[in-house]
């Protein structure tokens, strides 16, 4: 994996395109990644519930990803059936983005809509080194969504919108040391600035398991990689508006609750139709929207001040029934008055 993605990645527009200012509903084109089951998989339901356009739904997983698209179609939820797309992406793997972003190109020769929602979380109690568990959790929430939007960045069309799945983990009250949160908010403003710092939260942690922590930082290498991509979408938003102001591309970031997925494992307060609410809602943005552009927004679809002292109350969580195949998500989720809850 460290080889996969060794090179501080940066955003540029280096891959020009000739891109239509706009194009008709029926061809826009949407992208979620990591969506053959979880929150993902309820993004693209809701998206081919809404959406005239294109659905990608994406997976580094053939098989799994084939099905998740055949429990689509056999739910009959989709406006239109025929534009339900998979397409395999390992957002790890360097030529699997490129091979998509040619794909795209080719196919549509642009995009409209990237969720970016693929992403990993050690388990509570997990006996990996906790230095391992920030390498390989930056490395795929942070790094590896860096990638993707170097690659996919170029193909968005005017009044293109992007949601990065992040956590209420992310919030900056997570930042125990007021230095290291000025550092953050005042001196990390460009993307390398702060690939650099996450690359330094991998090497401290190497040094000794409890530095991190020393230096302010939470003690969850979730929390440290979603505190990075809130960051990273602030930046991302001042990009787009000094470079590209008159495209109206929109790039916000999402808690979309307490998820109750295998993440998690089943515990939360939403399950993943509910949890897709405020994704779908800022995917859906209409055009020049005033805000939230570049900001941090609730599950409630509120938009949260990520650096003030506190966040906003969490919500009692429960148990819910464990999932583990997108055909149960209909029987479990789809039918009305079934319970998610778990009993006993």
């Amino acid at each position: 994996m460290a080889e996969i993605l060794s090179a501080t990645p940066t955003l540029s527009f280096e891959r020009p395109v000739t891109l239509a200012p706009t194009v008709i509903p029926s061809e826009r084109v949407a992208v979620v990644t990591g969506a053959n089951q979880g929150l993902g998989f309820g993004i693209v339901k809701g998206l081919c519930e809404q959406f005239d356009g294109y659905i990608y739904l994406t997976a580094r997983d053939k098989k799994k990803g084939a099905e998740a698209l055949q429990v689509l179609k056999d739910m009959k939820v989709c406006k239109h059936p025929e534009k339900l797309r998979f397409h395999e992406l390992n957002i790890l793997n360097e030529e699997h983005t490129d091979d998509f972003y040619h794909h795209l190109k080719q196919e549509h020769g642009g995009i409209d809509i990237l969720i970016n929602n693929a992403a990993i979380a050690y388990k509570r109690g997990s006996t990996v080194p906790f230095a391992e568990q920030v390498e390989n959790t930056i490395r795929t929430n942070y790094l590896a969504l860096v990638r993707t939007c170097v690659f996919l960045f170029p193909l968005l069309r005017r009044h293109g919108r992007v949601v990065n799945l992040s956590s209420s983990a992310g919030h900056l009250s997570q930042i125990s040391n007021f230095e290291l949160k000025k550092r953050l908010m005042e001196d990390c403003l460009t993307e390398k600035k702060l690939t650099d710092i996450m690359y330094e939260v991998m090497d401290i942690t190497k040094e000794h398991p409890k530095a991190h922590v020393e230096m302010g930082w939470p003690d969850s290498a979730y929390a440290i990689s979603k505190i990075g991509v809130n960051l990273l979408t602030r930046i991302y938003q001042t990009k787009f508006d000094s470079e590209l102001g008159d495209q109206d591309r929109v790039i916000n970031a999402v808690h979309p609750g307490f998820v109750a997925t295998n993440m998690s494992s089943y515990l939360g307060n939403v399950n993943i139709f509910e949890a897709a609410k405020a994704p779908l809602h800022l995917a859906l943005l209409p055009p020049h929207v005033k805000e939230p552009r570049g900001q941090f927004v609730w599950s409630n679809c509120s938009i949260v001040d990520w650096d003030a002292p506190d966040k906003p109350t969490r919500p009692e969580v429960y148990k819910h029934i464990n999932v583990t195949h997108p055909r149960e998500y209909v029987k479990v989720y789809s039918v009305p008055g079934v319970t998610t809850r778990a009993h006993g």
